[in-house]
């Protein structure tokens, strides 16, 4: 059961000086948020209470997605008598989970990661004639960022819960990276000897990065409106999610921004700075004895509870507007409001993008593509445990022995190239009938063979064949015609895009366009991009192809579209009937007179793997010099027909 504290904690978690303690912040809006304030209890107790009706609906789920972290870590928490058994041998076999469904989702992490992190991973296209420049740079800009910020990390942790919780979540953000950099200079130094100059390095405090970041969300620490589909988490009424941090950095946080933060050095006052939605409810780290992080802690533990609620200010005393506007609130420990400002995203969206390639369109928490699979799992280490408990007792011989004819004590002797003595009265009789072992029978020698069944419905039900695991095909014919090979393997691949397909409208999409947004919106430093990919010979035709372009705000002010991705991989969907008519188009003049043979010749080769198939190409571009009399060239530079070759690009 989910552990949720309801009522007022305030008594047991705050000093009574935090009432007392006045730090002269000042607020926005002129409100009245300091801690013990009826405005800040009022916020609180809102807060806490969507967050208490949120967390009744999700942890619904929480006992399944245990059994997800169990499967995935290949791990079963031994019990008091396995623990004594492998105490005094550890070479004693226990009940173990096969991991064949922990190979399932490399191979689908595999296909996805394949699909969403081509290069650039998100692509854009201008509106309008006069955008189409601004979104080619926009490109290049969010490519940096990408590529900065570290963003497939992040998508990737939410593909792999997306398939093992059935949700994945991602909150974009602006981040500004600050530090010192080097500056060069020169001083000049004059004498009776003249001037000398000298090279030295300054160090300037200067930012060193701004830009996009994407960070992961727990699904354990996620409170949606429960009464949304996942799939429409932006018409709820509200969104929020748990992150952990520490005292110093929220602080220096503060410091950093004055005016959006307030009321950190009132958690000094607060004696136990866990939420009490914290609690680790998952089995991820079951195999490493989890324990909860002690109350006092020298890293100073801070949970803060982020919630964008669409609300109506004057019901919340915020403001004297009726009308519903969004606004992002900070909590922290259950306790103190951090932050509480109305949303400033120019875009107007709850910054969070969830992929749930499972949804049904009416579940807030729809199962994931490994849970289907769970039932199966389970079959599957039954019979292969029950299959190894079954040789196990075969192998420890039992017998059927006379204790008055043979020496017990000698039967009982474990060790090799033993000697067993018959008594007095079995001497002379022989040894046939002194000893009997138990005929052994092996029940569950079709286990294994029901093992591979119950592995190829696993694979059919999951879209990932053996042979995207890297895996031989097992059973069938021999030999496999190309045609039959190319055949499944296309059907498998064609599930798979349509699953990338769906993640790419969800989440990707969203994120494009936060990204966007948040560039046009929050970028202050002119960045320099290099002009490369789809749009490289465009760009260079317009800037020139030497040095990086600089780009600035203004030149990405303009309207754009988010290409959302087809869900398809380099050489997926290929067919060898692009070559055939490659080689056709290449030999008849008429269809070589229609058809651009070297984008046709380029999509084959990016289809195949090939990557920067434009780095390869010849400069088109390059001037053939034509001998002219001097006067004829004076009289045609006068006229501005011609300009001189270091202008030309």
């Amino acid at each position: 059961m989910p552990y949720i504290v309801s009522g007022d904690t305030t008594l047991s978690k705050v000093d009574s000086d935090i009432y007392k303690a006045d730090y002269k912040y000042s607020y926005p809006e002129g409100l009245d948020l300091k801690p013990g304030s009826k405005l800040h209890t009022k916020i609180k107790d809102q807060l806490m209470s969507r967050a208490r009706d949120s967390r009744n609906e999700t942890s619904k789920r929480f006992p399944s997605w245990r059994k997800i972290d169990q499967v995935l870590t290949t791990y079963i928490p031994l019990k008091d008598k396995e623990i004594q058994i492998k105490e005094k041998d550890s070479t004693k076999p226990v009940s173990i989970i096969f991991p064949y469904t922990y190979s399932m989702l490399e191979a689908l992490l595999t296909y996805l990661s394949l699909a969403f992190f081509q290069d650039p991973m998100i692509q854009y296209e201008g509106v309008g004639p006069e955008d189409i420049q601004g979104a080619m740079l926009m490109e290049l800009v969010i490519r940096l960022h990408c590529y900065k910020s570290k963003v497939p990390l992040a998508v990737h942790t939410a593909l792999r819960d997306s398939l093992s919780y059935g949700i994945g979540l991602s909150t974009p953000a602006w981040t500004v990276n600050r530090g010192r950099r080097p500056i060069k200079s020169s001083i000049i130094t004059e004498s009776d000897m003249g001037q000398s100059s000298s090279q030295q390095i300054e160090w300037i405090d200067d930012v060193i990065f701004e830009g996009n970041k994407l960070e992961s969300i727990d699904p354990y620490m996620w409170f949606p409106d429960p009464s949304v589909s996942s799939d429409k988490i932006q018409d709820g009424e509200f969104v929020g999610w748990m992150v952990r941090d520490n005292y110093m950095n929220i602080l220096s946080e503060e410091q950093g921004s004055p005016q959006e933060m307030f009321n950190t050095k009132y958690l000094k006052h607060v004696k136990d700075r866990r939420s009490t939605f914290s609690v680790d409810e998952s089995d991820r780290e079951l195999k490493f004895k989890k324990t909860s992080p002690p109350v006092v802690s020298s890293l100073s533990p801070v949970d803060k509870l982020y919630m964008y609620v669409n609300l109506i200010p004057k019901d919340w005393e915020l403001g004297k507007s009726e009308y519903p506007e969004k606004w992002m609130f900070c909590l922290a420990s259950d306790e103190v409001i951090l932050q509480a400002q109305k949303s400033n995203l120019a875009h107007g969206m709850y910054p969070v993008s969830i992929a749930s390639p499972e949804f049904d369109g009416y579940s807030p928490t729809p199962i994931g593509r490994i849970e289907i699979l769970s039932g199966l799992q389970e079959t599957l280490d039954w019979l292969f445990n029950s299959h190894t408990a079954n040789v196990r007792k075969a192998i420890n011989d039992m017998f059927v022995v006379d204790p008055y004819l043979v020496n017990i004590e000698d039967i009982k002797d474990p060790k090799p190239g033993k000697l067993i003595r018959l008594r007095r009265p079995a001497w002379g009789k022989g040894v046939d009938k002194v000893v009997q072992q138990f005929p052994v029978t092996d029940i569950t020698r079709q286990n294994i063979a029901d093992s591979a069944y119950i592995t190829q419905w696993m694979d059919r039900i999951s879209g990932a064949d053996q042979s995207m695991s890297g895996a031989q095909r097992q059973g069938g014919p021999d030999r496999l015609t190309k045609g039959e090979f190319q055949g499944t393997r296309g059907s498998a691949i064609s599930r798979l895009q349509r699953l990338a397909m769906i993640i790419g409208m969800q989440y990707m999409q969203d994120i494009g366009t936060m990204f966007a947004v948040h560039t046009q919106q929050f970028m202050s430093k002119e960045v320099y991009v290099k002009a490369m990919g789809r749009n490289a010979e465009a760009l260079i035709n317009t800037f020139g192809a030497k040095g990086r372009i600089p780009v600035s705000i203004y030149d990405l002010a303009v309207d754009y579209d988010t290409i959302v991705r087809d869900g398809s991989i380099p050489g997926g969907n290929f067919s060898d009937a692009w070559l055939q008519l490659f080689q056709t188009i290449g030999t008849t003049p008429e269809l070589n007179q229609q058809f651009d043979v070297t984008r046709i010749f380029m999509f084959i080769a990016q289809q195949l793997g090939a990557k920067n198939v434009e780095d390869f190409k010849r400069n088109v571009n390059r001037i053939n010099p034509t001998v002219m009399p001097d006067k004829q060239v004076e009289r045609e530079v006068q006229a501005g027909n011609m300009i001189p070759t270091d202008e030309a690009f």
